[in-house]
Order: C-alpha cells, then structure tokens, then sequence
C-alpha cells in the first residue's frame, strides 16, 4: 500500500484495509488490519490510526506457543528527508520517536506497518500472568505438574561461600 504524496487532499485521506506482511522476528497467524488517517501539513505527513494484527508468540517463562492479537496505535509525522542533508549522523531525541522521514512523493504504509507491529509486541511475552513457568533444575512445567526439587536451591559453585556464613 503506497500513498502519493502529492495527491493527499487538503481534507486529509482515510485508509482502511488489510495487508499480508512477511516478518523475520514474528510469525503473523493473518494480514494486520489497518485503520488510518493521513493527513498534509506543509511538507509533514501525518499519520493516526491503529493497526490489528494475530500473531504467534512463545511464553518467555513455559516456552510453549501462544496466539494474541496485538493492537497498535499509530501516531506518526514523517518529515522530508532533505531535512536531514549535509548532517552525516542525526541522534533522534525522545520526542521525535514518533518521527519518520520519507524520499520522493511517495510514502510506503507497508513498511510502517511492519515497522509498528514489531516495536508493538512484547520482548517477553508471557502466556499468561500466571504462568509459573519451567523448573530450573529438571524442566518440569510447573504450569501443570509440580517437581521434586527442593525450593532452595544453591549454585554449586557458591556452596564454598556458605560455610563463610557459617561462621
């Protein structure tokens, strides 16, 4: 999905539809819904919406799979890149998070979508708020058995130290 700069009304353009994307990090289980708003100020594009995507995770604690659906809100200006001629390295402050910059007269909506959904989903993902996750020492889910290791663990090779508390 490609917008023409140019031809952006005055009153702004709403977009709706779906996109089937291809992601590295994150298996998408459908095309990401998008619902946006793109409007022309000067040279700035601006771009409000949200986008919705179903994608497959695995839980940071059991490492088993999940489904979620992430929602992302979008809240973005894109900036002409001749801003940015004749600085060789540019460092984005905490306010311009939400700042793009595009070439030419046309703006690609498929790599914002790609670029929102994976800054949207989580690094650690969990299953559940619940989840209790694996036995450290014998692998056991303790989402659904329970293991026979003892709560108090100690790392063999600090074992020397306790006999320091010993004393």
């Amino acid at each position: 999905m490609k917008v023409v700069i140019s031809e952006i009304p005055d009153e702004g353009l709403d977009l709706e539809g779906e996109e089937s994307l291809e992601l590295d990090v994150i298996k998408l289980i459908s095309p990401v819904t998008a619902r946006l708003r793109v409007e022309k100020v000067g040279q700035e594009v601006i771009i409000r919406g949200d986008l919705t995507a179903h994608v497959e995770l695995q839980c940071g604690r059991c490492l088993k799979d999940f489904r979620r659906e992430v929602l992302v809100p979008v809240d973005v200006v894109y900036h002409p890149a001749e801003e940015l001629r004749g600085e060789e390295r540019y460092e984005l402050k905490g306010e311009e998070l939400d700042m793009g910059f595009y070439a030419g007269d046309e703006l690609d909506i498929q790599e914002l979508m790609k670029e929102q959904v994976i800054l949207n989903t989580p690094m650690k993902p969990l299953c559940s708020e619940a989840c209790k996750g694996i036995c450290l020492r014998c692998g056991t889910d303790l989402n659904t058995d329970s293991c026979s290791c003892s709560e108090k663990y100690i790392d063999p090779r600090l074992e020397v130290l306790k006999k320091l508390l010993d004393k």
